[in-house]
């Protein structure tokens, strides 16, 4: 019954008061499957791009976070290949920062900061954590080419939305056979 009307609230308020550069809707009927987009930062890497969001709302939410990853690929040393995010608002004490008086729209603004300013110290990719620390023109520019691949809105056939399956074969930087023993050695230091 809270969840329902905390939902309700939130809802309306992303709806007549969208933070800048975030929309969020729900899913057909389901007000605990919801969808967003964050425009892509001015002056990142992520500049012109519309990245997708899946947003699940536990049963338990306000009490636990709501589960949130990106739908569109985006090249990023927090946030890995199925689209998981590092952040701190994303995970219960003690570990995270999550509390009841946070809200969606609260979640989604610090991740769109998160996109402007990774956290290179928590990366869940470790890999492009190292390129981000130690080679940054290499990340800004591997970085923008998956925002023109994969986020850019192109005009055609009627401009499909972002979703997880569109070009997902780029998203993998390892041919097969390395591919796996590079995932484990990448990933993760988040915690």
């Amino acid at each position: 019954m809270q969840k329902t009307s905390r939902l309700k609230r939130e809802l309306q308020m992303l709806s007549n008061e969208p933070p800048p550069g975030i929309t969020c809707w729900q899913t057909e009927e389901r007000m605990d499957d919801l969808r967003a987009q964050i425009v892509g930062g001015t002056e990142t890497p992520y500049e012109g791009g519309l990245f997708s969001l899946e947003i699940k709302v536990p049963d338990r939410y306000p009490f636990e976070p709501p589960k949130i990853r990106f739908l569109t690929p985006i090249y990023h040393p927090n946030i890995d290949n199925s689209g998981r995010i590092c952040h701190d608002a994303l995970k219960l004490p003690p570990k995270g920062a999550w509390r009841p008086s946070l809200n969606i729209s609260t979640v989604l603004s610090s991740i769109q900061l998160l996109m402007a300013e990774p956290n290179p110290d928590d990366p869940l990719m470790a890999d492009i954590s190292s390129e981000f620390k130690y080679n940054k023109q290499l990340f800004m520019e591997t970085a923008r080419k998956w925002t023109k691949e994969h986020a850019v809105q192109k005009n055609t056939e009627g401009n499909k939305e972002n979703t997880p399956d569109q070009k997902i074969s780029s998203r993998k930087r390892h041919p097969l056979g390395a591919q796996q023993e590079g995932e484990e050695s990448a990933k993760k230091t988040c915690s």
